[in-house]
C-alpha cells in the first residue's frame, strides 16, 4: 500500500529532515534545514521471488566516501537482501590499470562480490571503452544490453556514444520485451535540476519519445554528483544518482520537477519489485534514508507500428 501523508504531517516530518534533503510540498520544492533522521520508510514486503536490486552512480573514485559507501550497502544487505547492483556509469575514474581496478571497484566492493552480488554497468563519459571486457561489470563485451529478472527487464545503454546502431537496438529490443517493468539505466540523465550538468535535451529528445512509446517505467541516470527524483514525466519515472562516489555539495537547484532530492552527502538506492509496485530507499553513507515511496506501476498502452522511421 502506499503511504500517503497528510499535509500537515507531511509538514513536520519535512522540518525534522536532514540539512540539504529536498522535499515536495505543494507546487514547489522547498530546502529543509533541520537535522534529525525522523522520515518514515516504507518497508519491503520481502516477498518470495520478488526483484530486489540496488543502485550506484558516479563511484569509482577509490576513496574513502565510496569504500563507506559500500560498507553502508552491505549493512543494509543484512536487513535486504538484494541480489545484484546497476551502476550508472563513470565507474572508474582517471586510470584503469589493474591496481586502478583493484582500488577503485574490486576492493571497496569485495564483500558484496564475496556475497554473490553481481554487478550490471554501463558506460559513463569518464569510463573506458574497455571496461565492457571487464569480466565483474557483467558487460558480456557489449556497450549495450539487456537482462531479465523476474518481471522486470533491464536495458544498459551507452549514453556517451548514442548512435543510430544503439537506437535501432533499443527499438527492437523493447519493442520485443513482454516484461511489465521495463527498466533503463545509463550515466546522462534526461531530466537534471543540477547545477553543474542539468539534462542532456539532446538525448532526452531521442530516448523519451521511445521510452513513451515502449512502456518504459523507469529510468535511471547518473552523471550529476547529486541524488534526485523527479515528477513523473510522460507517465515515466526518474532518478538521478550520480553521488555514490563523487559528491557536489549543495549543487541542486530545486524546480517544480523536483520530488526529492539530496546533495549534502553520497547515497546509494535500493528496490523491490512486486508485482505492480516498486518499493525504494535511498540511503546516505551513514545510514540515513533521504527518500522512500512505493511507485505504481504506469498503465500505459506499449505498442507501436512494426517499422519505425531511426530516431537521428
Amino acid at each position: 500500500m502506499i503511504k500517503r501523508w497528510p499535509v500537515h504531517k507531511v509538514t513536520l516530518v519535512a522540518a525534522t529532515l536532514v540539512s540539504g534533503l529536498l522535499w515536495h510540498l505543494g507546487n514547489a520544492p522547498v530546502v529543509m534545514s533541520a537535522a534529525t533522521d525522523a522520515f518514515t520508510p516504507v518497508t519491503f514486503p520481502l516477498a518470495q521471488d520478488s526483484t530486489r536490486f540496488a543502485i550506484i552512480g558516479d563511484s569509482g573514485t577509490g576513496q574513502v566516501p565510496q569504500r563507506q559507501v559500500a560498507d553502508q550497502m552491505m549493512r543494509t544487505r543484512e536487513t535486504f537482501p538484494f541480489t545484484f547492483v546497476l551502476m550508472m556509469g563513470d565507474n572508474i575514474y582517471g586510470s584503469h590499470g589493474a591496481d586502478d581496478m583493484r582500488r577503485k571497484f574490486d576492493d571497496p566492493y569485495k564483500a558484496l562480490l564475496g556475497a554473490g552480488v553481481k554487478f550490471y554497468a554501463s558506460l559513463g563519459n569518464h569510463d573506458k571503452p574497455t571496461e565492457r571486457f571487464y569480466a565483474p561489470f557483467n558487460m558480456g563485451g557489449k556497450r549495450y544490453y539487456n537482462f531479465t529478472r523476474g518481471n522486470a527487464e533491464f536495458f544498459a545503454l551507452d549514453s556517451t556514444y548514442m548512435d543510430p546502431a544503439q537506437l535501432d537496438w533499443l527499438r527492437k529490443s523493447l519493442s520485443d520485451s513482454t516484461s511489465p517493468w521495463k527498466i533503463c539505466f545509463f550515466h546522462h540523465p534526461l531530466y537534471s535540476n543540477a547545477r553543474y550538468h542539468g539534462p542532456d535535451l539532446d538525448l532526452r529528445q531521442r530516448l523519451e519519445p521511445m521510452f513513451e512509446t515502449y512502456g518504459v517505467s523507469v529510468v535511471l541516470a547518473g552523471h550529476d554528483h547529486v541524488y534526485e527524483r523527479l515528477q513523473p514525466q510522460q507517465g515515466i519515472y526518474y532518478f538521478v544518482l550520480g553521488n555514490s562516489g563523487q559528491l557536489r555539495f549543495r549543487n541542486l537547484r530545486p524546480s517544480r520537477q523536483t520530488l526529492r532530492g539530496f546533495d549534502t552527502d553520497q547515497t546509494f538506492a535500493v528496490f523491490e519489485i512486486v508485482g505492480e509496485n516498486l518499493y525504494f530507499q535511498t540511503v546516505s553513507r551513514t545510514g540515513l534514508i533521504v527518500d522512500s515511496d512505493v511507485l505504481v506501476r504506469p498503465r500505459r498502452a506499449a505498442s507501436a507500428p512494426a517499422l519505425q522511421s531511426p530516431v537521428r
